[in-house]
């Protein structure tokens, strides 16, 4: 995942020059200067998901910061109120039509927002896509299932993302095995109860029900991050489901407690964990954007907060229900993330910040009780001056895990985070080759 705010930087700069043109689709040529702008705004190569969030996502953006104004701005507050009341009518004057003004400049480009389609939609319902939930002990499990075209293979996204986030491979995946795309539980359309505990355990041992009883025979999995951790707890606790895995750059050790102090994650999960422990908000992504306001404003401009807002608003207005996607950002890791955020629940992220999500479940134990082959893929890390971790895993601790495999290979992308959708066609060709050995 990219430095989470260089991608914030680089996002609202699409966004705010994507209105300023009055468009929201482009050409080709436009796509790929949109493209090139974004990942020429990062240095880090991480894009997306909490291992290489920054410390933008911080518990300290949202709370009063009046103790840090100058001592003559406090002082104004025992001046007389009839001053202040003058200058706020001024005030809210002049914020109202400036509102009107920002409001009805954008009204074109928010009504276009609400009309965007991303197109691999259709293709995923033409390659045989369907999606179904069922029950699965106290959960309703939502997944998206692929035609019958071969051995079953399980997908489990990153953290933040969905299912959908496997887009851009589920064409072609779908010629070779009989896919099952899941929302694991606090994420997507998947139902989760109140006191569901958010751990690796519970959410194995249920996934594992379902491959169980649903699918009824040994699969492929692979699994994206948070998602490949799980995929790593399924193959050592659930072996005789779990034929093969491929771990497509999982946190592994990072995510543990302590050692996640240290990882640039530990500070993205700060904004999860205040949600939901201390503010419960009913809209995850206006929480998410609101509480970031500050950064926005400063290092890109005062509306961007707003901006953001309205077009999630208007989205939401003109497509009901459905998970918000913002098609004036061209970057697809960017956009998936917006639409995950939007069905997130932030208990998970929570558990992960105070160490609960992996209780009982020691990575280093689960790995050597592994039995079947692994594939081990690392996308592109880096480290932060201070020496903080900005990415899933360092290449000792990728070194430590293929150590501890039994049937363990190796592969290092020149990728983000979200290999599958920053190169689509290396995931596919590796995932095939491993599992079915072509």
């Amino acid at each position: 995942m990219v430095c989470f705010a260089r991608f914030c930087v680089g996002f609202f700069r699409v966004v705010a020059a994507g209105w300023s043109s009055g468009m929201v689709t482009g050409s080709g040529a436009a796509k790929a200067s949109t493209k090139t702008e974004l990942c020429s705004t990062y240095s880090v190569q991480q894009p997306l998901a909490p291992w290489a969030a920054p410390h933008l996502i911080d518990r300290g953006s949202m709370t009063d910061n009046r103790s840090q104004f100058p001592q003559q701005l406090r002082h104004r507050e025992r001046h007389p109120k009839a001053r202040w009341k003058r200058r706020g009518i001024v005030g809210g004057l002049f914020l109202g039509l400036a509102a009107l003004a920002t409001t009805a400049a954008i009204a074109g480009p928010l009504a276009a927002v609400g009309a965007y389609v991303d197109p691999y939609h259709a293709k995923v319902q033409a390659a045989g896509y369907v999606q179904k939930s069922v029950r699965v002990n106290r959960i309703t499990l939502s997944y998206v299932e692929g035609p019958d075209n071969g051995p079953p293979l399980v997908l489990l996204h990153a953290q933040l993302l969905d299912w959908f986030s496997y887009s851009r491979v589920l064409p072609e995946l779908a010629k070779s095995f009989h896919v099952y795309d899941i929302d694991y539980p606090g994420h997507g359309q998947t139902i989760t109860p109140a006191d569901y505990p958010m751990t690796a355990n519970q959410i194995g041992a249920d996934l594992g029900d379902f491959i169980e009883k649903h699918i009824g025979r040994p699969v492929f999995v692979t699994g994206n991050s948070s998602g490949g951790l799980l995929a790593t707890w399924l193959a050592a606790h659930r072996p005789k489901l779990i034929k093969a895995a491929l771990l497509e750059d999982p946190p592994l050790f990072s995510a543990e407690y302590p050692r996640i102090k240290q990882t640039i994650a530990d500070r993205a999960f700060r904004t999860s964990y205040a949600a939901a422990t201390q503010d419960h908000p009913d809209d995850f992504l206006l929480y998410w954007t609101h509480g970031n306001a500050p950064f926005f404003r400063k290092n890109i401009g005062p509306g961007t907060p707003f901006i953001l807002t309205q077009a999630v608003k208007a989205y939401r207005r003109a497509n009901p229900g459905k998970p918000v996607e913002i098609g004036v950002v061209k970057n697809d890791t960017v956009r998936m993330l917006l639409r995950g955020l939007d069905r997130y629940d932030p208990r998970f992220g929570a558990a992960f910040y105070d160490g609960t999500w992996n209780k009982g479940f020691d990575h280093a134990e689960a790995l050597k009780t592994i039995t079947c082959p692994v594939l081990l893929m690392q996308a592109n890390t880096s480290q932060l001056p201070d020496g903080t971790l900005n990415g899933a895993m360092s290449k000792e601790e990728a070194d430590r895990a293929m150590s501890l495999l039994h049937k363990g290979k190796y592969l290092k992308v020149d990728a983000t985070h979200v290999v599958n959708l920053d190169k689509p066609v290396e995931f596919t060709n590796a995932l095939e080759s491993f599992f079915l050995g072509r």
